[in-house]
């Protein structure tokens, strides 16, 4: 392997990818507008120490899982993720894999939604890209690494959430998310990281292989829907909560929003103000 031309363009890749675009808070001390190491780092699950001995070329062999996971964080090409597996060592899996990158045409949509809370999940459920206004509703994301950053897992291990669900809303909605990745499993098999996840919730979560394995048909998506928030600072928030499908892309573009002249409008660009301040 070529370990300094890997470190290299590791480097580069990484320096220009805004943090913005990954959904981490830039703040206003940054002499730089790309990531941090230690922001890499925890998008893509390895330590901020292996990443710095991958750029100076003192790690030389990162395995297949790991490129994969660094080409994702940084929202690489196909060409350029077939070019970072080569410097590696490795050769490129091919297409069939889960794409997660957000493009041009996503990003202009969530610029303009900018005060809008607005999440992007790929066809796995893993959180992709969560604007401000998001944190500011449901919680602070960028801290979340490895499965805490799939919505399948948080569902399944009853994660702490601020969304209201009845029992079996709950249950609903997990039937959902399972068949939904059962879906994405049969469109990309040769997805390593797919495989990976999955193979980690059913050792993880007794549900999900019920789920998995079970020949009922999952409720009625309902993809255009009500969703109660208790937030802790301004108390309970009815959205309408609304998932878009960028088919292209297969990514998963959930918005919340509140009718207008109401008081879950009020509550809802409160919660928005006094997250942003808090996260700013």
């Amino acid at each position: 392997m070529e370990s300094w031309e890997f470190g290299r363009t590791l480097r580069r890749w990484r320096d220009r990818v805004s943090p913005d675009a990954v959904g981490v808070p830039a703040g206003r001390r940054r002499r730089a507008s790309g990531l941090r190491r230690e922001e890499l780092a925890g998008l893509a699950g390895i330590s901020a120490d292996y990443l710095t001995r991958l750029e100076q070329g003192r790690a030389t062999a990162p395995s297949a899982q790991v490129v994969e996971s660094l080409a994702r964080a940084l929202r690489l090409s196909g060409t350029e993720r077939d070019l970072l597996y080569q410097l590696a060592g490795h050769a490129a899996p091919g297409l069939d894999v889960v794409p997660s990158r957000v493009t041009p045409s996503v990003q202009r949509l969530l610029d303009r939604l900018a005060h809008t809370p607005v999440v992007v999940y790929d066809a796995t459920w893993t959180l992709v890209l969560a604007n401000a206004p998001y944190d500011a509703l449901m919680g602070d994301t960028t801290a979340w690494r490895g499965l805490e950053r799939n919505a399948v897992w948080r569902n399944l291990t009853r994660h702490p959430s601020r969304v209201v669900h009845t029992e079996q809303e709950q249950a609903d909605h997990e039937a959902r998310l399972v068949a939904d990745l059962r879906l994405t499993a049969s469109r990309y098999p040769a997805d390593r990281e797919l495989r990976r996840l999955t193979g980690e919730l059913a050792e993880q979560c007794p549900r999900f292989t019920e789920l998995w394995d079970s020949e009922a048909p999952p409720p009625p998506a309902d993809m255009s829907r009500h969703k109660v928030i208790d937030h802790p600072a301004v108390g309970r928030i009815t959205l309408d909560c609304d998932t878009l499908i960028v088919a292209m892309d297969d990514l998963r573009i959930t918005v919340y929003t509140a009718e207008p002249g109401t008081e879950d409008a009020e509550r809802l660009a409160l919660a928005v103000v006094l997250g942003t301040q808090t996260l700013v």
